[in-house]
């Protein structure tokens, strides 16, 4: 059964540790929405607003959440990957040589290396960004979580 409606581009999603939150990317509207978890159940509750990410610094696409509980958000036409703290400050900015950064894992050995995938989407590498439709390792760049299979569905 449907959980929302009227998106603005849905999007990355993650849990956190603890299993009690879900993080939710809402691209046009430039949104991170937090909701309560039940992992019984599956129900989410109480959606808010847990970030409201500036226009000038991309469009809010796939995300991840590590095992320290940080946010990691890629960012379309932002060339970077932005990692917030659960507070929801900026900890750390990695630029990425392509415009259009589209998503975010972790992976490698001991879920310790971040893959950001980016696009090549109506231009080329001149306009675009050397690193436009490559994917790319960050080796050691925090810790990830295995992933965590719900009864949760976007439509």
């Amino acid at each position: 059964h449907p959980l929302l409606e009227d998106i603005a581009i849905s999007n990355g999603f993650g849990f956190t540790p603890d299993r009690k939150g879900l993080y939710y990317t809402e691209s046009l509207r430039h949104m991170i929405h937090y909701f309560d978890y039940d992992a019984q159940s599956g129900a989410l509750s109480d959606q808010r607003i847990w970030l409201q990410t500036p226009p000038d610094e991309g469009v809010p696409d796939g995300m991840t959440v590590d095992a320290e509980g940080f946010i990691w958000s890629a960012r379309w036409d932002g060339s970077a990957v932005y990692c917030y703290s659960p507070a929801g400050e900026i900890v750390q900015k990695i630029e990425i040589p392509a415009k259009k950064v589209t998503s975010v894992a972790f992976g490698g050995g001991g879920l310790r290396d971040l893959y950001v995938t980016t696009a090549l989407n109506g231009g080329t590498t001149e306009t675009e960004g050397s690193g436009a439709g490559a994917l790319f390792r960050i080796p050691n760049a925090g810790q990830g979580l295995p992933e965590f299979f719900s009864k949760i569905e976007v439509l």
